[in-house]
């Protein structure tokens, strides 16, 4: 079956699935990127040491889509807790899709894998931060059911300073 895109491009339908370690090669290549566009310097080989780590020892739960040209996205969950509400919660920390496949609903049809996944292992919900001049990134957000948390202020302690 084919989707199409609205510009009328033909794709196939993708594949979202959890990431194994036979990913790894494609995966450090689209997680540079997303690293690179949050303007940190190239580190293949740190980022491939990162997600080898995180893979073994099953810290996080990486989705990722995939058409026929290959791994075109990840989702990247990380497991936290609720103690008001006794429940597990996930902490979705980074979405990305690869410049030539944006636009086409891979962004969206991660978060609803993300969803899927809090829902299947009983949280409470997923939380997420963008910045606050990410218009793309808060508009997506809010249209996939996200809503804004103007109750509480997030703080952060950097270590080393």
């Amino acid at each position: 079956m084919q989707n199409n895109t609205p510009a009328g491009k033909r794709i196939p339908d993708p594949e979202t699935r959890q990431a194994t370690f036979a990913d790894l090669p494609a995966l450090v290549t689209l997680f540079e990127a997303y690293r690179v566009f949050y303007k940190m310097p190239a580190d293949p080989d740190g980022a491939g040491r990162f997600l080898t780590n995180l893979l073994e020892k099953k810290l996080s739960i990486i989705y990722v889509i995939e058409t026929n040209d290959g791994l075109c996205g990840f989702v990247q969950l990380y497991p936290l807790f609720s103690s008001t509400r006794m429940k597990p919660l996930w902490l979705l920390n980074d979405l990305f899709v690869a410049k030539a496949s944006r636009g086409l609903g891979y962004s969206r049809l991660l978060i609803e894998v993300a969803k899927q996944h809090a829902v299947q292992s009983g949280a409470c919900g997923l939380q997420l931060e963008t910045h606050r001049d990410n218009k793309v990134a808060n508009e997506l957000y809010r249209v996939t059911g996200f809503g804004l948390d103007v109750e509480h202020n997030y703080y952060f302690w950097q270590a080393g300073t």
